[in-house]
């Protein structure tokens, strides 16, 4: 069946329009979905998920795994882009890809039925990476390739009405989702998205004959890339996406870093208590206010006294988002003191973080469309998606280069090697060499217990002085209402058995550490090693959403504890219902923590927005539209 390949001569918006704006509403859905749950799933529920418990992954390392996810994610439009316009056209591209986005759905829904869930995870991460990135270019694209001449001036209300359906997808699935995974369990908090992406397939199938099917470019595409015209604009337009990058290596962190500090904050907001992960949903709300806000209002005002070039929106908005981040590192500071600050801080960050995404997202967006030769469209939506990858790769790269090994874990892996092949059997207590690599002197060796194939306790060696230097800091906190006492009160705390101090820090309100330097007496490496404590306090009944009137009477983490047979470590309770659990670590820390981390990217951002502006007056833009 043939369909129109060039637009009609219209005024008003192409009739194929709706169908695309539906599709990306439910796409968005299915995507943001399973993503607002994906890091908190990683460290709470992926090692619950198969027939024996696994080891818990660390923040950090979800945190790299998500980046990394998201690095592909942006990475593989350009294989989406090629297929569109080089063989398939865009229509097909995204149908053809959309089949292969819900199977990757399929796949993390079916998590802990069959085989291994790190296996399934992966497998469905590498699909949705395929799938939903590969159609980025091309819905992009496909949205402008509606319009001719007569109605371009349309174009950027539709890429504001694009970026509207997208926002009401991801308001939506980020509330919803991860109340599903909290009580119903990963299998309908990542389901649901899944059938959201079948909808979304669905939607964009039947608007197949209200389309305009751009042919794919061929050879013509090829000639265009590798023309004079088409390789300046592709190198005028690579700097610009650079600064772009650093923007989203810190927008992006709001699905992983700032889902983690908001577990140490005070939900309570509106009158009833949120998940951590649901707090990113106000971004979309902020999006849908701040879009037509700032395009009928903010704009025209400022285009009074000055006017407003997409480079000039997308500069304040790379210095809006500084001060969002810097806000960020300042709420982590209040928790590294043992504070609980209201979540209403993060939301106010989240409100100037929506600020410029405003005025960088959606005008990167929409400028990365006019600036390409109509042959290039596709491709050149990639470098506005690729400067995403990239900067989710540094994100990525900078978490794997902050985690630090632990010395107990790399010896009992070596030494599992050496067991015969029925230790799984039973409980066995492990007496690893330590630091001198020899056993049986007992000044540095671990005594490491395992049952079932899994690491349960570890003795570290001094054992005996670390938990001394934890009565103290108990006893203090105690005397003010399980308050944990400063950092700069408990400074005497002795010795480790190799003469270095030991040290008491303050992770959040709920938890802290006291660590040395270890028998290498260097710090933040893997014989670092100490006693972690988390203060387990009565839970104060908070406000319930309106979600919770069809939740069930336990949530589903902690039935699956019990089916596992997961048992929580003793601990002695205080006259107000107070324990204090220890767990004796080596190794296993970060080397960039708590505001220090945020601080890092504050002046990353920095730097980059100052740098952004010479690129911004010596840039010329040159605007091309379908005809």
């Amino acid at each position: 069946m043939s369909y129109r390949t060039s637009p009609a001569d219209l005024e008003g918006q192409p009739p194929g329009i709706p169908h695309i704006i539906g599709n990306e509403a439910a796409e968005r859905f299915s995507f943001y979905g399973m993503k607002a749950v994906l890091a908190v799933f990683m460290v709470e529920y992926l090692h619950l998920m198969d027939a024996q418990e696994g080891i818990a992954m660390s923040e950090a390392a979800a945190a790299e795994k998500v980046h990394l996810f998201n690095t592909a994610v942006y990475a593989t439009p350009l294989i989406g882009a090629l297929l569109a316009d080089i063989f398939l056209g865009k229509y097909r591209t995204i149908i053809a890809l959309s089949i292969v986005y819900c199977g990757g759905h399929a796949a993390l829904a079916v998590m802990g039925m069959h085989g291994q869930s790190p296996m399934w995870l992966l497998a469905g991460l590498a699909l949705i990476a395929l799938g939903s990135g590969g159609i980025k270019p091309c819905v992009s694209a496909h949205v402008g390739d509606q319009f001719g001449a007569r109605n371009s001036h349309l174009l950027p209300k539709v890429f504001n009405w694009f970026y509207f359906s997208i926002n009401i997808g991801a308001f939506v699935s980020m509330l919803l989702t991860p109340w599903l995974l909290q009580w119903y369990g990963p299998h309908w908090a990542f389901g649901v998205p899944g059938l959201l992406m079948l909808l979304a397939t669905l939607l964009f199938w039947m608007g197949r004959h209200r389309f305009i099917h751009v042919p794919a470019g061929g050879k013509a595409f090829v000639r265009e890339c590798f023309s004079r015209q088409g390789m300046n604009v592709l190198l005028k337009l690579l700097p610009l996406y650079l600064f772009v990058a650093m923007f989203w290596a810190l927008f992006d962190q709001t699905s992983s870093t700032w889902i983690f500090q908001s577990r140490d904050m005070d939900l309570r907001f509106l009158g009833m208590e949120w998940l951590p992960s649901q707090i990113q949903s106000l971004n979309s709300v902020f999006v849908l206010t701040f879009i037509p806000l700032f395009s009928y209002v903010v704009y025209p005002l400022i285009n009074r006294v000055w006017t407003l070039t997409p480079l000039r929106k997308v500069g304040l908005g790379l210095f809006i988002m500084v001060s969002s981040f810097a806000l960020v590192a300042v709420i982590q500071s209040w928790i590294d003191a043992g504070e609980k600050p209201s979540i209403s801080w993060q939301i106010l960050a989240f409100a100037l973080l929506t600020v410029a995404e405003v005025m960088v997202s959606i005008v990167a967006l929409e400028f990365a469309y006019t600036q390409a030769p109509k042959t290039m469209k596709s491709l050149l939506m990639c470098y506005y998606l690729g400067a995403v990858s990239l900067g989710n790769l540094l994100v990525a790269q900078v978490n794997h280069f902050i985690q630090i090994p632990s010395a107990a874990a790399e010896q009992f892996e070596a030494q599992v090697k050496t067991l015969e092949s029925d230790w799984r059997d039973s409980p066995r207590t492990v007496v690893l060499a330590g630091y001198d690599g020899v056993t049986g002197r007992g000044d540095d060796d671990f005594i490491q217990k395992a049952e079932e194939g899994r690491l349960t306790t570890v003795t570290i060696p001094g054992q005996a002085a670390y938990e001394s230097a934890v009565t103290k800091i108990v006893e203090a906190a105690r005397k003010t209402n399980d308050r944990l006492p400063p950092a700069t009160s408990m400074t005497e705390l002795g010795s480790d058995p190799w003469g270095s101090p030991i040290r008491y820090e303050i992770l959040n309100s709920s938890s802290f550490r006291v660590i040395s330097d270890g028998p290498d007496r260097k710090a933040l490496t893997r014989w670092d090693q100490g006693i972690l404590v988390e203060v387990k306090k009565p839970e104060a009944a908070g406000g319930k959403s309106w979600f919770d009137r069809f939740r069930p009477e336990e949530p589903w983490l902690d039935k699956r504890k019990k089916a596992l047979g997961v048992q929580e470590v003793n601990a002695p309770t205080t006259a107000t219902g107070t324990q204090y659990q220890s767990t004796a670590f080596s190794g296993g820390q970060t080397k960039l923590r708590g505001a220090a981390y945020f601080n890092f990217f504050t002046w990353l951002m920095l730097g980059t927005a100052a740098l952004f502006i010479p690129f911004a007056l010596v840039y010329r833009p040159k605007t091309f539209l379908q005809d």
